[in-house]
């Protein structure tokens, strides 16, 4: 199973035309990023983020960014601990800002879809781009499901059509609807 950063892009197959420029814009950066991973990498760097699902349920949570008041997956910046390894950063965040232990779910244990966004300029960090590695997780006990107030305003459960209803980003709606089709087996299309 692939896990280095070059391994995932290599072995990525973009799902449309949106995605093929995000995965194409990260072949092109990764090269030349000195600290790929360093949220100091002042145009550009890697993060990660998890569409996690409560399989049984046919839900999937989402988390509602106290920054950019917006309802988001669960997701975030490197850390040296993580070795470069972006599905450990997607474990982490996901498991730090759902409070739900999280494990990779086996229908898709690599990489699941890529995005390239904005961040828009705060503080005196200056407006950048996150090239984001999304990943497929199931929570063991989605019962445990929390909210972290340092990162959200809101944590909830949803079904698929409420999540959709909910977000405002195309390329998170993609994400959904592959998520969606990967776990819809086991409750049904909710």
């Amino acid at each position: 199973m692939p896990r280095t950063l070059q391994q995932l892009l290599d072995q990525h197959q973009a799902a449309d035309v949106d995605e093929a420029r995000s995965l194409a814009e990260m072949r092109r950066l990764w090269p030349q990023l000195e600290q790929p991973f360093s949220r100091h990498q002042a145009v550009a760097h890697f993060t990660a983020s998890a569409v996690v699902v409560d399989v049984d349920a046919g839900k999937v949570a989402l988390l509602h960014h106290r920054k950019l008041r917006r309802w988001l997956q669960p997701g975030g910046h490197a850390e040296p601990g993580d070795g470069g390894f972006m599905h450990l950063t997607a474990l982490r965040e996901a498991r730090e800002e759902t409070g739900c232990e999280v494990r990779l779910h086996e229908a898709m244990p690599t990489l699941l879809d890529v995005d390239v966004h904005l961040i828009p300029a705060r503080g005196d960090e200056p407006a950048h781009h996150h090239l984001d590695l999304r990943f497929l997780m199931v929570a063991e006990e989605p019962r445990r499901l929390t909210i972290n107030v340092d990162e959200s305003a809101a944590i909830a459960w949803f079904s698929f059509d409420e999540a959709n209803a909910l977000v405002d980003d195309e390329a998170l709606r993609r994400l959904l609807a592959k998520a969606r089709r990967l776990t819809s087996g086991r409750a049904g299309d909710q």
